[in-house]
């Protein structure tokens, strides 16, 4: 036996999850002290303008009006202190040199940009990053990112997101970590200090927490639409990843379009001043979501544009993005005595304490070439093709089908997933060249050299109702097929079929369906996947499919029929080649879902910390909440199979008794069965049994992903202190520590049956 010990010591995490960190500061004493100094030196107008950020986009946008006063011109006046949307390094440096030569104080303009999962490589999506249960590979392929972003002139990226989202009809479920806060914690800190670097090793590139807070909670799934969360729900799951983001040093945090409990978030001062700045400790600044400021009165909030500049202001939103209202109005506000000068300068300091901690006082250019896209893909290629793998969840391996003999003669590869490359970047892929990106037919088809693989769409899927993002952002919307042209295309897809000696389906949604103003009432495959699917299994042939997705799909049915389904999200620029590797065994998959996967949209919202009721779901006589369908997910949170087999066993703790301060270490062995080598992702799940409210019958509180050889052993060990038995609990209105007596469950998913359990006494 190889006996490895990895004690896990989460007492960070631990701090984060309860809210008692000490959040890191984004600035330094000299940064602020500098900031002070050239405040000071300002005009009204110039302090104003630092304020503003301005979309830099040439084409129209619908239901904005256009600006009569050129880019340049505001850059002159000192009215813009950030831009949006530019990503060109040649007009980065144009405007750039305008505000360090022609404007009055020479203030450097922060450019700014949706950098979610890579620049000029494309990483998994978020959800499919948290899915690899990986912070450390989080981490670096942000830090990759923000390099890449880096060479254009960027110094800040409006990611991550943290919103939890347990609604999967919300088409921003993508880009966050999805249902747990311990995860998404987890993942929130590693993404920070990829986009900034650590205080020993800093980076020159801002991240953005967003969006500020409960907008993954949206009634009905619905985008943009409103929140209530209750305050002990807001603390206990919608707050944790913004606390760690924090505590990590994020420079800056956005605030979310929608109504929270009835205030919007951007004029939302119990949110922005009392949550955000007081009780977490935020020392950055906000910006707002696009064109937020202005929506205050659109959502029937403000009275007026003055009104809404200062609803704005008065919650603490430094910075205006793309609405123009500060600009506009925020003089007037002053002139009135509605806003103090004391005021004004307290929006704008973190501004350019941030502008001087970045360095774009000393070095405000971009330093890209013609060559810097080609040299960054050459470079980081092998890194995303083993993120892109590490993300992908294997479902379901009947009869061990997978993986592929490389010397299959002939393999299908049919549906509308199947040669897209620019639905494999992913949603808000927005600096991604299709023609860099792998797609899993080419990908298979460099694997297997040797064999037939052949390619037929099949079907053509499109969204019903299109949103204005639509063909402004992601791929091409396609032409419509006429209903000859489906007809030949499910024939052609059928006949290549029937001639192969394996079909791998590609299936699932576009990336443009998995985004922004892009939510769904169902879950189903659209289009007619789903006939196509049925028909191919009838042909009797062996079917893998590859959902390409991030939302899960309703696939009760392909659980029942076909034998391998593999969730590969959207791996980015080298999802082929990682698709074709897990297909042949050259990689094996070890992630976990980060959300729990319900049979059908009724059973939303579904997830797994819920608290129990007096009918548990355990008890003799319990058969299912709804006498239809069972209450059951189709697969839980945290689930994931591999092409090896694992134990894990042996749940020893150090005490079965710990003082309220106290904590108890809890020890498991995990050995690889298999033959192959694989990993593992351990998870520690705890229950508190009583208390002054009720708990989750189960919270995530430790986890991590180990490799193992075949035949190899190793011990994980995860502490279990005072942080992870912390909550805020309603009925004592703030954060509580309790005796109790504790249930531990370790595993590999949020069903763990290795159990044992300890007391907490005074």
């Amino acid at each position: 036996m190889v006996k490895l010990r990895v004690c896990l010591c989460f007492s960070v995490l631990c701090l984060l999850v309860t809210g008692m960190a000490e959040a890191q500061s984004p600035t330094s004493r000299n940064d602020t002290d500098r900031a002070d100094a050239l405040l000071k030196q300002m005009t009204t107008e110039e302090k104003i303008g630092q304020l503003n950020q301005p979309f830099y986009i040439k084409l129209p946008i619908p239901g904005v009006k256009t600006d009569p006063v050129s880019y340049e011109d505001h850059v002159r006046h000192g009215e813009v202190g950030s831009f949006l949307f530019l990503t060109d390094p040649k007009e980065i440096n144009r405007l750039q040199k305008i505000a360090m030569t022609e404007q009055r104080l020479h203030i450097p303009i922060l450019f700014g940009f949706d950098v979610i999962h890579g620049f000029d490589t494309e990483f998994p999506v978020p959800l499919a990053v948290a899915a690899s249960w990986d912070p450390a590979m989080a981490e670096q392929a942000q830090g990759i990112a923000a390099e890449e972003a880096g060479h254009a002139g960027l110094r800040w990226s409006f990611a991550p997101m943290l919103d939890i989202a347990r609604d999967p009809r919300w088409g921003r479920i993508s880009e966050g970590a999805g249902e747990d806060p311990y995860l998404g914690a987890a993942m929130a800190r590693a993404q920070v200090r990829g986009f900034q670097g650590t205080p020993e090793n800093p980076r020159p590139f801002m991240a953005t927490l967003k969006h500020f807070a409960g907008y993954g909670a949206a009634e009905g799934g619905r985008d943009y639409d409103a929140v209530y969360i209750p305050e002990e729900r807001m603390q206990n799951v919608y707050l944790p990843p913004f606390r760690a983001g924090i505590e990590a040093g994020a420079g800056t945090v956005m605030s979310a379009y929608m109504d929270l409990n009835d205030v919007p978030a951007a004029g939302n001062v119990h949110l922005l001043q009392d949550t955000l700045r007081a009780e977490l400790g935020f020392k950055g600044f906000v910006v707002s979501d696009a064109f937020a400021v202005g929506s205050l009165v659109t959502q029937g909030f403000a009275k007026d544009a003055t009104d809404a500049a200062f609803r704005g202001a008065a919650a603490g939103v430094n910075m205006d993005m793309g609405s123009a209202t500060y600009l506009a109005h925020m003089k007037s506000l002053l002139d009135q005595g509605k806003l103090t000068p004391s005021q004004l300068d307290d929006l704008v300091r973190p501004i350019l304490a941030a502008k001087y901690h970045l360095g774009l006082f000393e070095n405000p250019y971009a330093d890209a070439t013609e060559q810097t896209h080609a040299e960054m893909l050459a470079k980081h290629r092998q890194m995303a093709r083993t993120a892109a793998a590490r993300s992908v969840v294997l479902l379901r391996n009947e009869g061990s089908l997978l993986p592929l003999a490389k010397t299959t003669k002939h393999v299908a590869v049919i549906g509308p997933l199947g040669n897209s490359k620019g639905d494999m970047n992913g949603p808000w892929s927005l600096t991604a060249k299709a023609e860099d990106t792998v797609s899993v037919f080419d990908g298979i088809r460099a694997k297997l050299p040797d064999s037939q693989v052949e390619y037929a769409e099949g079907v053509q899927i499109a969204k019903t109702f299109p949103s204005s993002f639509d063909g402004f952002i992601g791929p091409k919307v396609e032409t419509p097929w006429t209903p000859e042209e489906a007809d030949r295309q499910m024939k052609s897809a059928l006949q290549l079929a029937a001639k192969s000696d394996v079909v791998i389906m590609t299936l699932g949604e576009l990336s443009i369906m998995d985004f922004e103003y892009s939510s769904r009432s169902s879950l189903s495959l659209p289009g007619k996947q789903q006939e196509l699917l049925e028909k191919i299994q009838a042909l009797g042939k062996p079917v893998v499919l590859l959902l390409f997705s991030t939302r899960p799909l309703d696939l009760s049915w392909a659980s029942e029929h076909i034998p391998a389904i593999m969730d590969c999200y959207f791996g980015g620029t080298e999802t082929g080649n990682a698709v074709a590797d897990l297909l042949v065994g050259d990689a094996v998959p070890g992630g976990k879902l980060p959300v729990t996967w319900p049979r059908t949209a009724g059973q939303i919202p579904i997830y797994y910390a819920h608290t129990t009721s007096h009918k548990p779901y355990d008890s003799p006589d319990f058969t299912s909440r709804y006498w239809d369908a069972p209450t059951s997910p189709l697969y839980p949170f945290g689930y994931g199979l591999s092409y090896s087999t694992f134990s894990i066993s042996d749940l020893r703790l150090s005490a079965k008794t710990a003082p309220l301060d106290g904590s108890i270490t809890a020890t498991v062995t995990v050995a690889n069965t298999g033959t192959r080598t694989a990993d593992e992702v351990v998870q520690l799940y705890l229950h508190q049994r009583f208390g002054s409210a009720s708990r989750p019958v189960r919270e995530l509180k430790g986890f991590r992903r180990i490799t193992l050889q075949p035949g190899q052993k190793q011990e994980v060990s995860f502490t279990v202190g005072r942080g992870e038995r912390n909550y805020w609990s309603a009925a004592k209105n703030g954060w509580v520590v309790e005796t109790s007596d504790f249930d531990v469950w370790v595993g590999n998913s949020s069903t763990a049956t290795l159990h044992d359990s300890f007391s907490v006494a005074q």
